[in-house]
């Protein structure tokens, strides 16, 4: 008898604590769960958006920031004199009554009606206390500093669903960080299934946006984009861009591309300008692209400062193709000095060949070339190096002085700064630092992406490209008592599977002061028409905003 009790009392106490367990899975574990269903059954869930996170520069100056709106939207079934209220709002608003007035005659109970509306504009159509009337608080982006950094920054647009989404540049590529988390609100409905207005029982508060503090330095990207403008026109080219970083921390401090767009009115522009062509635009580099070469060839020690070039008495041949000088003059013997100096195609076919094509495969990845950079911008594109089994005598000649190579802006801009940082190349980053909703500052420390070269050879390449400032076709421009390092280029753009000589792309790299350098730059001028030759264009442009970047980083002269 006793064991039967036991079993009794056993399945008693199993039985309670199933339920007390079932209980807490209801109560607590789905609670919030069942109270959005059942507040469903007499209201709407609606989704809340939070505000948007702040974009600022690195003096935390907000160079996108949000001002507040508001949405109208009317009731029309709790609306009488729908005819009075269209045209009171039309007036208002600014906005046809017949639009308005259909849309107060919709057979729904919930209508929106404008969005963008200003705090006054709100405030006007409050005091006319009309039935059926609400309002819904937003957040739209505003710009302190106009359009500056446009491609930059990339804009805030609609998705699919209606709702806000950043697209390219640093809108695009950090949209989850910036757009915060949503919420969870319920508006109710009285007895007759019309909603009530006001927007009650929030169940799940939204989280507000990150912000982000740029690298981006708002002088010198004031100076940049100022310069590259004139510097168009000046020109007549049909567009160009440039690019500023720290080589010794990857940093990037200005970033410019024009033609551009207007940040508030996007939609008005062709959608073929969104695009940053820094980093989503293949390109020819030309002769900038000389210095990767020869630095491998250094590097490798198949060649020395000295060496002579033994084929720089003319034209070479090779597989049936000529080769000439950009300029068809040529120096017997020339050293790798001069060749860099005078921007010798020849002796680059030259280098090439001692490098071979494995050799050059090899370095020119370890540059980073054929590989997405890593930017923290939405749209960066790259093209492979072709399999070094499809390289042809011919495309590692005409590899070597930069034709029959296409890379983007960022891809150069990365790549010699490992020759400005000893040979250390660093990931080229916008963004410094994320700030949480709760004012917490989390930097974003920088990033060694590799060493293609070794310190020696980053300083021998240094002193041949200052040489090339000192001695070259753009030495005319050169600022006087500075030490900098730097490459012209002309690249040819090919047209039609041949190369037009009367379009060019024109540029120009290098990096200052060249023992210690505080920024590596590129300048890049699409089509130029005053002069097709870096030289000419390119080279003046870089020495402007250089001379105005010493200034500003108070670098005194050193010769």
């Amino acid at each position: 008898m006793i064991w039967r009790y036991r079993l009794t009392l056993i399945i008693l106490l199993l039985t309670f604590c199933l339920v007390v367990a079932r209980l807490f899975y209801w109560q607590v574990v789905k609670a919030s769960e069942l109270s959005l269903l059942g507040q469903s059954q007499y209201g709407k869930i609606i989704k809340v958006l939070p505000q948007r996170g702040e974009i600022k520069t690195s003096d935390n100056f907000p160079i996108v920031a949000n001002k507040i709106s508001y949405l109208i939207f009317s009731n029309p079934k709790e609306i009488k004199d729908k005819n009075k209220i269209s045209l009171l709002l039309s007036k208002i608003l600014n906005t046809k009554e017949s639009s308005m007035s259909a849309q107060l005659f919709l057979d729904r109970f919930w209508v929106p009606l404008k969005t963008g509306l200003t705090t006054k504009e709100k405030e006007n159509i409050e005091k006319l206390s009309l039935p059926g009337i609400g309002f819904e608080k937003q957040f739209t982006r505003y710009y302190p500093e106009a359009s500056m950094a446009a491609h930059l920054l990339g804009f805030v647009g609609k998705d699919e669903a209606g709702q806000d989404k950043g697209y390219f540049g640093i809108e695009g590529y950090y949209d989850r960080l910036l757009k915060g988390k949503g919420g969870i609100a319920v508006q109710i409905h009285d007895a007759l299934g019309r909603p009530i207005l006001s927007r009650t029982n929030q169940n799940s508060k939204e989280t507000k946006g990150s912000n982000l503090i740029l690298n981006i330095n708002r002088s010198i990207q004031f100076i940049v984009e100022e310069k590259l403008k004139k510097g168009i026109e000046q020109y007549g080219a049909s567009g160009g861009l440039v690019g500023v970083m720290d080589p010794k921390t990857g940093n990037i401090l200005a970033l410019s591309s024009f033609p551009a767009f207007s940040l508030l009115d996007f939609q008005d522009y062709e959608q073929r300008l969104y695009k940053n062509p820094f980093i989503s635009n293949l390109y020819e580099p030309g002769s900038t692209f000389k210095p990767l070469v020869m630095s491998a060839a250094l590097n490798s020690k198949l060649v020395t400062p000295q060496t002579k070039c033994p084929v720089c008495a003319g034209p070479i041949s090779v597989s049936g193709f000529d080769i000439r000088t950009w300029n068809n003059k040529y120096f017997k013997d020339n050293n790798m000095v001069g060749i860099i100096q005078h921007s010798d195609n020849v002796g680059m076919v030259f280098v090439a060949q001692k490098l071979g094509v494995d050799k050059m495969v090899s370095y020119l990845s370890a540059f980073g070339i054929g590989d997405l950079t890593g930017i923290d911008l939405q749209g960066e594109v790259s093209q492979p190096l072709p399999p070094k089994d499809s390289w042809y005598p011919v495309d590692l000649a005409t590899k070597g002085f930069g034709q029959g190579i296409s890379i983007t802006a960022i891809e150069l801009l990365s790549a010699t700064s490992a020759i400005a940082n000893k040979g250390v190349r660093m990931e080229p980053h916008v963004v410094g630092a994320v700030e949480d909703p709760n004012g917490k500052i989390s930097k974003i420390p920088p990033k060694v992406l590799g060493k293609p070269i070794s310190q020696e050879t980053a300083k021998i390449m240094t002193e041949i490209l200052v040489n090339a400032v000192n001695k070259g076709e753009a030495s005319w421009a050169k600022i006087p008592g500075y030490r900098i390092a730097g490459k012209t280029g002309t690249a040819s753009i090919p047209v039609k599977g041949r190369y037009d000589v009367n379009q060019t792309i024109a540029s120009f790299i290098g990096f200052a002061p060249a023992d210690n350098p505080k920024f590596v730059m590129v300048v890049i001028l699409d089509r130029p028409t005053a002069s097709i030759y870096g030289a000419e264009t390119a080279a003046p442009i870089f020495f402007d905003i250089a001379r105005d970047l010493m200034l500003y980083f108070g670098i005194a002269p050193s010769e």
